[in-house]
């Protein structure tokens, strides 16, 4: 919605003088992608009702942002956004291009309905722009919820279906109509997905002299 070239020069110049977009910055634009719940909604209810909403997990989750380095995030926009080269072949990893139809290994994508950042029409399109199974599914929620969707969170529910190799293209519409209807979380969906291309479980190597078994004192804060 806000990427085109005056902007991403406007972006540039800001990054160049400080080397980076700042975690705020990228927040903010984030925000107005989804203005009327992200902040004005939250404006009626704290600056005008007094009401402080309770911190959560997902809520603390999306607060812990980070900067934006400034090589890293032009070239994203530009190339990613504006060309769009990394669907058309054109984007460059070690000096040769990456083709997306060259990925000869099963896909799992996930789109969620209502995401504001990846509208799942186009996170669909990984079904004509690749050559290999694809499975796609479907889950109901936005860009963070959709995802952090754990069994037992209530009112959940997600489409799945695979397209083979040699399977014609449906598109994003006439997918929507036939792809079966599952209640609950997607997770159970994504483990199968994974165990039945995995290989047997490997024990976890012994911590190094001085380390904490993981998750580790960082995340226990301890």
């Amino acid at each position: 919605m806000f990427i085109g070239e005056s902007q991403v020069s406007f972006l540039e110049d800001m990054m160049w003088e400080q080397g980076y977009l700042d975690a705020a910055q990228m927040s903010g634009a984030f925000q107005l992608l989804r203005s009327n719940d992200l902040i004005w909604s939250r404006i009626v209810r704290s600056y005008l009702m007094g009401e402080r909403q309770p911190m959560f997990d997902l809520l603390a989750w999306n607060a812990d942002t980070t900067r934006m380095p400034y090589r890293m995030h032009s070239e994203y926009l530009r190339k990613l956004f504006l060309a769009n080269d990394l669907a058309e072949g054109r984007f460059e990893v070690g000096g040769r291009p990456v083709a997306l139809s060259d990925i000869r290994r099963h896909v799992f994508a996930v789109g969620t309905e209502t995401d504001h950042v990846a509208p799942w029409h186009s996170v669909y399109k990984l079904n004509l722009l690749m050559d290999t199974d694809v499975t796609f599914l479907l889950t109901n929620g936005g860009h963070n919820a959709g995802i952090v969707s754990a069994p037992g969170t209530p009112g959940r529910h997600y489409r799945v279906a695979t397209k083979l190799e040699h399977d014609r293209y449906a598109g994003p519409e006439a997918w929507i109509r036939w792809a079966i209807k599952h209640e609950g979380s997607w997770w159970p969906e994504w483990t199968s997905w994974l165990s039945a291309r995995s290989g047997d479980f490997v024990p976890a190597r012994v911590p190094r002299q001085g380390l904490k078994d993981a998750p580790g004192r960082y995340v226990l804060q301890a």
